[in-house]
């Protein structure tokens, strides 16, 4: 039996972690697999025998999304500029475009050239362009939403994308009915709809990713509490290296005010060295020869040489790092009820809203308020909120108390 953590791309929204979670567990071979939104990743016990990392890969691309290999470090993304800069540039768009279509029915002072009635295909070919925009801009919750679709785990973005289709294509065919004579239908067009829907959306994950990346951030900053070089010795000779170059059964020199590089014992020497960030313990501990050293802790007043005995992903650091992430990766009782019901959430909302529609056409109201019924059902039911507050209020609070070690460690 093996365990393993794959880094997963493509997960949006806590349906897709639930739905991959559970395809996961069906497959012969898999013990137990746990996946982590926040942290996108998967946690996955497997027998060894019957399953290779390969088998469990193609796994979860059968499920609809992407293994990035495993789980080496904790990444997020830099800010990008010009993903600030697109934010920024949509932002206006919208508000242009909530100007320009609603902005007659609460008797704001229009340009002319925008009126619905007057200048209606310059009005509805405006609204077109700039939904049009929206549509490119979130074209990947669309291809997210039918991927997931097809895969039979639909999710946020299928609920989002089915709506925002709809409208579309419903405001077009309200178009072609203006050019063959039905005036009146210019008052029937929901390009606004669409086009602030994915906007919303796309806010929505901004401030989302803004949370995940401060956790993340704080926890790579354990990480961060080794040095980046040493000093090792070679035949007598002291010679400066990167950690990647220390080998176990390396000879490591540390002087008063450096950082210890890798876990080790002392060979020769003596110092009081500081191990709050590990023991918490406020006062230096004196070490001397047979003493064990940790990564990360500072040599206060001495000269030390110590054998490297755990490196890289074996280091006590490290270590650290990986329970935290199992632990993000263990969900506490109240998650996986969240979980569950997020799981059928989607598939019901599709169920309500095409019960919706139906039961408006049957009393009679029209098509068009069926299909606004339709549509109001499929967005406003987001069960992001539902599967994502709990296991992000989880991992911010693993994050703030890896940050307050942090700190403390500094200090």
């Amino acid at each position: 039996m093996k365990k393993i953590i794959l880094s997963i791309d493509g997960m949006t929204c806590s349906a897709c972690s639930n739905g991959l979670e559970k395809y996961l567990n069906k497959q012969n071979g898999i013990i137990s697999a746990s996946v982590n939104l926040v942290m996108a990743n998967a946690t996955v016990e497997y027998n060894e025998k019957v399953l290779t990392i390969a088998q469990i890969e193609e796994f979860v691309k059968q499920a609809g999304f992407k293994s990035l290999g495993e789980f080496k470090e904790i990444k997020f993304e830099e800010k990008n500029k010009k993903e600030k800069i697109e934010f920024i540039i949509l932002t206006i768009l919208a508000i242009v475009l909530m100007y320009i279509s609603m902005g007659h029915m609460i008797n704001l002072p229009m340009p002319s050239i925008f009126d619905p009635h007057a200048n209606s295909s310059i009005y509805m070919f405006t609204l077109l362009i700039l939904t049009v925009c929206f549509i490119v801009y979130g074209f990947d919750i669309l291809k997210n939403g039918y991927k997931n679709l097809i895969h039979r785990t639909p999710n946020m973005d299928t609920l989002v994308g089915i709506g925002v289709i709809t409208s579309l294509i419903y405001s077009i065919y309200n178009m072609y009915k203006v050019f063959a004579g039905d005036h009146l239908q210019v008052m029937n067009l929901y390009f606004e709809s669409a086009a602030i829907v994915i906007y919303f959306i796309k806010l929505g994950r901004h401030i989302d990713k803004l949370s995940k990346d401060k956790t993340k951030e704080a926890i790579q900053k354990l990480v961060k509490i080794t040095p980046n070089k040493a000093v090792i010795k070679v035949d007598g000779v002291e010679k400066e290296v990167t950690l990647d170059e220390i080998s176990k059964g390396d000879i490591v020199v540390s002087r008063a005010g450096e950082k210890i590089a890798v876990d080790g014992e002392i060979l020769e020497g003596t110092a009081h060295v500081d191990e709050t960030f590990i023991t918490g313990e406020s006062k230096p501990v004196s070490k001397e020869k047979g003493s064990k050293v940790i990564a990360g802790s500072m040599n206060y007043d001495g000269y030390l040489e110590y054998k490297a005995e755990k490196i890289g992903r074996e280091s006590t650091v490290s270590e650290i790092v990986k329970l935290v992430l199992e632990a993000s990766n263990t969900k506490a009782p109240i998650a996986k009820i969240a979980d569950k019901v997020s799981g059928y959430f989607v598939p019901v909302v599709i169920v309500i809203a095409i019960l919706t529609f139906i039961g408006y056409l049957i009393i009679g109201s029209g098509i068009q308020t069926a299909i606004s019924a339709f549509v109001t059902v499929l967005v406003v039911a987001c069960p992001c909120s539902l599967g994502l507050a709990t296991p992000l209020a989880i991992v911010v609070s693993e994050g703030l108390c890896a940050s307050n070690r942090y700190s403390h460690k500094k200090e």
